[in-house]
């Protein structure tokens, strides 16, 4: 299929988060629990465990900047404490080992291909250390032109700097951001003034005043709409 001509696309470049968007942190996280449970013999609840890691991560995101590995690792010691299972000091970063495994959602190949084939330049904005990313994008059928990573700027979304920087790469283009956290991405991208596209592959309802400028429940409708 023929790219579509830049009077035919509303944006230049559309940027992504990865992990929830793209990635399927969701599913890598319960594998990684459920062999940990096994090898460490170990009684964990995956489902409380995965629930925990949602609230645990976040604050360990917005205490003294760290490396993604050191989120990962010091997540996994504290969700251990809550839960009562005792963690082997050599097994603590089972979480960060487990990334490069964590899989892409069924979606997601097919609609960052229909995207890159009618024209658009792609990128990732990504809480993540950029060794790990390396290991993520092998599972992505696409190339990124534009590339921001957690360590590149020394801050965790929702904070600005993965935006911030990511204007200064794309300058005057017409950008589109999406992403399915509503709270790291929609948020602080609104803030910025830059349009989005919510992800919204739960269905969950905005917890504040902040709108998406379009709602998608997965990465076809993105695709459906920008790549007809």
């Amino acid at each position: 299929m023929p790219a579509r001509s830049p009077a035919e696309r509303p944006y230049d470049v559309i940027t992504f988060d990865c992990y929830g968007t793209l990635i399927d942190w969701e599913r890598g996280i319960r594998t990684a629990l459920s062999a940990l449970a096994t090898t460490s013999r170990l009684t964990i609840d995956v489902d409380r465990a995965l629930a925990l890691y949602v609230e645990i991560e976040a604050g360990v995101e917005a205490e003294a900047y760290q490396s993604y590995r050191g989120v990962l690792t010091e997540t996994a010691r504290r969700i251990a404490t809550r839960l009562g299972w005792r963690l082997p000091p050599e097994r603590a970063g089972f979480l960060a080992d487990s990334l490069p495994a964590w899989p892409q959602f069924p979606d997601t190949n097919p609609a960052l291909r229909r995207l890159a084939d009618a024209g658009y330049r792609l990128g990732i904005l990504s809480n993540v250390d950029d060794g790990l990313l390396v290991w993520s994008r092998r599972h992505l059928s696409a190339s990124f032109d534009l590339v921001v990573t957690a360590e590149q700027v020394g801050s965790y979304k929702p904070a600005p700097g993965h935006f911030v920087a990511a204007k200064g790469l794309i300058g005057g283009q017409r950008w589109l951001h999406a992403a399915q956290s509503y709270f790291h991405d929609v948020v602080p991208a609104r803030a910025q003034g830059i349009p989005v596209a919510w992800i919204n592959r739960k269905g969950e309802a905005p917890s504040g005043d902040t709108r998406p400028d379009r709602e998608f429940r997965a990465l076809g409708g993105l695709a459906d709409w920008l790549a007809p």
